[in-house]
């Protein structure tokens, strides 16, 4: 082969690489605009198919169960309260996100007595929600819910025959009055019989994982019903959740009078009655009941729940009170006592011993503007965004009270830092912690909480990782 041969191919091959890297650097620069400017217009991540939530929601219950549990322990610690509670189990619970601040043998197993009242309106609200009852309907009373036919010491709203009486005002009677007779009216309203009630409320028990609620009857007069301080508290915590008005349209209620005039049966008058020898079919005679919570009126922002007592049980109490924006839920249960002079008054004493010491040594802090996605731009990958979630997201967090004068200059030293990269580089794993929110409190760290990314983000393939690697090098300057 010539010279001059060797020439016109030592040239060509060298145009034809300068032709391939001039079309590969053109590419390049084409592909890096482009992703540039997809970059430029994202605005938000694509929304996860249903099997990458699922995937999510696995992973997350299985990384993180204590966060998901109904009620938890505190996320930091704190010295044990030397709490005077008589009674003989006890657990005290931030309702708006769980937290336990207190625990006295909590899973011990003890018949709720009237407390198991709580379930069957729990039952009645729900088919009040889902409109197959109303408030203000009437509701026929079986023989089964007269006074007369209750056993002998209940406590009663005094329901008798041909009575003309609301849903609202069995609940009354349920609530304040802690009548048997209105929960055996309410059995036969929803179920037509007590043991379809029952089987009702245990379902709720088992829904809420509670394995030691197990009811027989629905007015709480057996000891077969069982219940825990810490089960009961994660149902009330519930109740009050999904039906708050509850609250002040039942167990907030101080006093009730029954029956009044337009309760009579047909044909009946208002009248006195001897009840000496026995409480007569009809009743005719108003009687005003207190509501058997003492703390009503007594202590700041009761508003609740529920009495409880049978020789079994003890005196039992599940208590609610909130102030400002933070509410405490207690249960108390085998409460002592020789006379409900003694147990009433057992009740006030643990009662105000565990809320005043709740609202004086914490308060709540809403941090919803922090438990949220953030959304991140992600270079090197198909997807090109993703979201970072909190791996565990209650919106109120329980601060406790350890600097300043008052609780709102304690609250006002909170501090909230927020660590979320700007750009993720290269794949990324579902369940992946790239950020976090650590919330701390003159200096303690009181929690972090990860921030996980959502879905697994596949690496793109290598001239897109270059594009992306030029567009970080020389755009973004990071």
């Amino acid at each position: 082969m010539s010279k001059s041969e060797k020439a016109s191919i030592k040239k060509l091959v060298l145009t034809s690489a300068f032709t391939v890297l001039l079309v590969f650097i053109l590419s390049l620069s084409l592909a890096t605009g482009i992703r540039l400017n997809h970059f430029s217009k994202l605005q938000e991540a694509e929304p996860l198919s249903q099997e990458e939530l699922f995937s999510l929601n696995d992973f997350l219950l299985n990384s993180y169960p204590q966060h998901f549990s109904r009620i938890k322990k505190l996320p930091y610690s704190i010295p044990q309260p030397s709490l005077d509670v008589y009674a003989e189990a006890a657990i005290l619970i931030d309702v708006a996100n769980g937290n336990i601040l207190y625990e006295k043998n909590a899973d011990q197993v003890i018949p709720p007595a009237s407390m198991t009242k709580l379930f069957a309106m729990y039952v009645v609200d729900e088919e009040v929600a889902a409109g197959n009852l109303s408030y203000d309907q009437i509701i026929p009373l079986p023989k089964e819910a007269w006074a007369c036919n209750m056993p002998p010491h209940s406590s009663l709203m005094f329901l008798g025959e041909g009575q003309i009486v609301t849903l609202e005002e069995l609940l009354l009677g349920l609530s304040v009055c802690s009548g048997n007779d209105a929960a055996y009216a309410l059995a036969y309203t929803i179920c037509g019989n007590m043991e379809d009630f029952v089987e009702r409320m245990n379902l709720v028990a088992s829904d809420l994982g509670l394995s030691h609620t197990h009811f027989v009857e629905s007015s709480g007069y057996s000891e077969e019903n069982t219940t825990t301080a810490r089960e009961m508290s994660i149902f009330a915590c519930e109740y009050i959740r999904r039906h708050p008005d509850s609250l002040a349209r039942f167990h907030g209620v101080p006093s009730f009078k029954y029956p009044k005039e337009r309760n009579l049966a047909p044909g009946d008058t208002l009248a006195n009655q001897d009840f000496s020898q026995g409480l007569p079919r009809h009743i005719t005679m108003p009687i005003t009941q207190k509501n058997t919570n003492p703390l009503l009126g007594l202590l700041e922002g009761c508003d609740g729940l529920k009495t409880g007592y049978i020789d079994e049980s003890g005196y039992n109490l599940s208590l609610t009170a909130k102030r400002g924006n933070t509410r405490y839920l207690s249960v108390t249960m085998r409460g002592p006592g020789n006379t409900a002079a003694e147990g009433q008054a057992g009740r006030v004493h643990d009662g105000k011993e565990l809320m005043e010491w709740a609202f004086y040594s914490f308060s709540d802090l809403n941090i919803a503007d922090l438990v949220h996605p953030y959304f991140v731009k992600n270079t090197g990958t198909k997807d090109m965004a993703l979201n970072l979630i909190p791996a565990f997201s209650d919106t109120v967090f329980t601060v406790p009270f350890i600097s300043g004068s008052t609780m709102e200059e304690n609250l006002s030293l909170v501090k909230a830092d927020l660590q979320v990269p700007s750009i993720i580089k290269g794949s990324v794993k579902q369940g992946e912690v790239l950020g976090s929110i650590r919330i701390s409190l003159e200096g303690y760290l009181l929690q972090e909480i990860p921030l996980i990314a959502d879905r697994s983000s596949e690496a793109a393939n290598v001239f897109i990782r270059l594009a992306d690697k030029i567009a970080l090098l020389f755009f973004y300057n990071t």
